[in-house]
């Protein structure tokens, strides 16, 4: 059903880092705008877990009030914006990649979700920026997990 009013799209990069390394990342809010350049400023207003509340500010644009609605640790973590009728859910997953031949690689994955008037617009370009995300953050990873 793609009446313009949902968009979905997921993004990965496979990473020598692990779940843990990455985890310890994604959980300091403050530090996300040293690796997304998405991000001119953040703030957290609460402990990184369901229910708390975030702010963030694009370079150039107005700031965006985000809510988590699910942290599993070294697992997964999901956001929400509402935007008026807007809504964009952003699902940021830690996958081990077993019985893969060498030393252990992990996926990491951004899985965007966009519902309601112009999701078909508004979603590319809220996710347009994640291929370079998901690099800088695996490029970071791999420097903490040497």
């Amino acid at each position: 059903m793609d009446d313009g009013h949902v968009w979905r799209n997921e993004y990965t990069i496979e990473t020598s880092a692990t779940a843990e390394t990455i985890w310890g990342i994604f959980r300091d809010v403050p530090g996300w705008k040293n690796w997304n350049a998405g991000i001119e400023q953040i703030d957290i207003d609460g402990p990184f877990a369901a229910g708390t509340w975030f702010t963030m500010k694009p370079p150039g644009e107005e700031t965006l009030r985000s809510q988590l609605i699910e942290v599993r640790e070294n697992v997964c973590f999901i956001d929400e914006t509402r935007v008026g009728d807007l809504v964009i859910t952003v699902a940021h997953r830690i996958e081990p990649l077993g019985d893969s031949p060498g030393p252990a690689r992990t996926r990491i994955v951004y899985a965007a979700d966009a519902r309601g008037p112009q999701a078909s617009e508004i979603g590319p370009a809220v996710a347009s920026d994640f291929p370079d995300v998901l690099a800088s953050l695996a490029k970071l990873a791999e420097t903490r997990s040497a």
